[in-house]
């Protein structure tokens, strides 16, 4: 695993006098040996997932993927084969189905047994070096070439493993030309084998010597693995794009025949009264909204004060009113009222008295107190205009702001929907390095995976098989360096890194008892904060 590889080298490279490997480049050969094997590995697991999912297909997906799904001259053929198995035999589906079936199952075998002698050799040499650093520590000389020698050896080991799985390409011709041979790793000299003091030429020799086979085995690995990976996106969804292409096409002529080329002059008038459309949808659901929202928070004084007018008014009137009352009440009653005397006792007076004079309208519109009540009435009644147009004018003058925001909601949703695809857009990656909710979800689902890989290796030491225990925990390692990757990014930034580098640290540690290994990956996804579930699920 990288980060403590990391430790290591820097352990090393402090506590030791590097007289003896200054210039060799070890430390350099065994990180970038780990690293390439990270990288193959993955590459490895992505085509292996996916042929997984397809065998885990029903019947119609498997054919479907067979003849839909592999390119145009696959969907020729298969069509072809399929007609003539139905005329022939009349089980041409069922052919179909389990040439797809003997197609998906093929590589998921190849890239099974690549990934195991893979994760087997990245665990042995993930072993080795977390036993020589110690040794190292203390006897420099003498522990280098021992570690080189088992690095040489664990390369023997993996040729034995891989070997037997060269195919030759197809056609007869290869992906790039570097693998026409069987995997054949160099090995180091008997005398270097038989030696245990080298000198630093020699440790060089045995330094390139090892990037040699790197390279062998990245030779050997990109053919092989070419040959059993999955189809390009172009090739799956061929039929989509050939669809898609066909649908520009169309378009494509249906707009030549409307523009100028043709003498039409459609799309003009169309791209005019989009515009217009356009600049009339701003002007009425933008500018003008934004405006009327801008004269209300800013002629707050003005309108203020004009509503203090207002009032003032009504409170004029009301003072007339009360006058108007009060004298007709001390006049037909003949005594006197005080002048803070309510309205409401006053107009009980006045319209008593109104309804006296009505019993001989025509006598008292002449001589009586009728023409005098009609007038205080018609005073009450302006009053009441006045209030209720003054509480109408505060409700809407209280409102307009709400008129304004109203008015301007469509195209406020309009550039909420814009935003959101935009958003959308930008936070696709569903990687783990990604920063949504389905990448939070990736780096919770590869604690899952540390965890159930700890839980198999533990199994496979339980019940003896040491082979299939190295395989699985090169496959811890594997899920480990996702995780690092994953994290790393955002643990700096919520400052959680040094404390989380240290778990992973400890979870790839080989001697580590599983107990604490599963207590780690427990608390792990409850204290980190770049681990825990999305809050958008709460």
């Amino acid at each position: 695993m990288r980060i403590h590889i990391e430790d290591w080298n820097l352990f090393i490279r402090r506590k030791i006098m590097l007289k003896f490997f200054e210039g060799s480049g070890i430390f350099d050969v065994l990180e970038d040996i780990l690293e390439y094997i990270f990288v193959n590995m993955h590459s490895i697991q992505k085509n292996l997932q996916f042929w997984q999912s397809k065998a885990e297909g029903s019947r119609g997906q498997k054919v479907y993927f067979m003849i839909c799904e592999r390119g145009p001259r696959a969907f020729v053929d298969g069509i072809i084969q399929l007609i003539r198995d139905c005329v022939s035999e009349g089980s041409g589906m069922q052919n179909l189905y389990y040439s797809a079936t003997s197609h998906i199952y093929d590589r998921i075998d190849i890239l099974t047994s690549l990934r195991f002698a893979l994760a087997t050799f990245l665990a042995q040499i993930y072993i080795e070096i977390d036993k020589f650093g110690d040794e190292l520590a203390k006897d420099a000389e003498k522990s280098g070439p021992l570690l080189l020698l088992t690095v040489d050896g664990l390369f023997s080991k993996l040729e034995a493993s891989i070997a037997h799985l060269y195919a030759p390409p197809q056609n007869g011709s290869s992906v790039d030309g570097s693998c026409s041979v069987p995997l054949r790793f160099e090995k180091l000299s008997e005398v270097m084998q038989e030696g245990s003091q080298w000198t630093g030429s020699e440790i060089k020799d045995a330094v390139e010597l090892i990037y040699q086979n790197l390279h062998k085995l990245d030779s050997y690995l990109s053919v092989l693995v070419s040959e059993h990976q999955k189809p390009r996106k172009v090739t799956l969804y061929w039929m989509r794009y050939a669809c898609g292409i066909l649908g520009i096409s169309v378009c494509s002529a249906w707009l030549l025949r409307h523009s100028k080329l043709t003498g039409s002059h459609d799309i003009e008038h169309w791209i005019r009264e989009a515009k217009d459309s356009t600049v009339s949808f701003f002007s009425d659901h933008v500018e003008k909204p934004l405006l009327s929202i801008r004269d209300e928070l800013f002629d707050t004084f003005r309108k203020r004060h004009k509503g203090v007018m207002e009032l003032e008014e009504v409170k004029l009137t009301t003072n007339s009113l009360h006058r108007m009352l009060l004298a007709f009440s001390e006049q037909t009653q003949g005594q006197k009222f005080p002048d803070n005397a309510s309205d409401q006792e006053l107009l009980e007076i006045m319209m008593a008295r109104y309804e006296k004079e009505l019993m001989h309208p025509i006598q008292n519109l002449l001589k009586g107190e009728l023409v005098r009540a009609i007038l205080i009435q018609i005073q009450k009644l302006k009053l009441d205009i006045e209030t209720a147009l003054l509480e109408l004018d505060q409700i809407l003058r209280a409102n307009e702001i709400n008129f304004a925001v109203l008015a301007a909601l469509p195209a406020f949703l309009l550039s909420l929907a814009i935003l959101a695809l935009i958003r959308a857009w930008l936070k696709q990656d569903t990687r783990a390095e990604g920063r949504g909710r389905i990448a939070r979800l990736q780096r919770r689902l590869l604690i899952v995976e540390v965890e159930k890989r700890i839980m198999d290796f533990q199994t496979c030491i339980d019940k003896g098989q040491d082979e299939d225990a190295q395989c699985t925990y090169g496959l811890l390692l594997y899920s480990l360096d996702r995780l690092y990757r994953a994290v790393e990014s955002h643990a700096k930034a919520t400052g959680e890194w040094q404390c989380l580098r240290q778990d992973i640290t400890d979870l790839g540690r080989p001697g580590l008892q599983t107990a604490y290994k599963l207590a780690i990956t427990s608390r792990m996804d409850r204290v980190y904060d770049c681990l825990l579930p999305s809050l958008k699920r709460y």
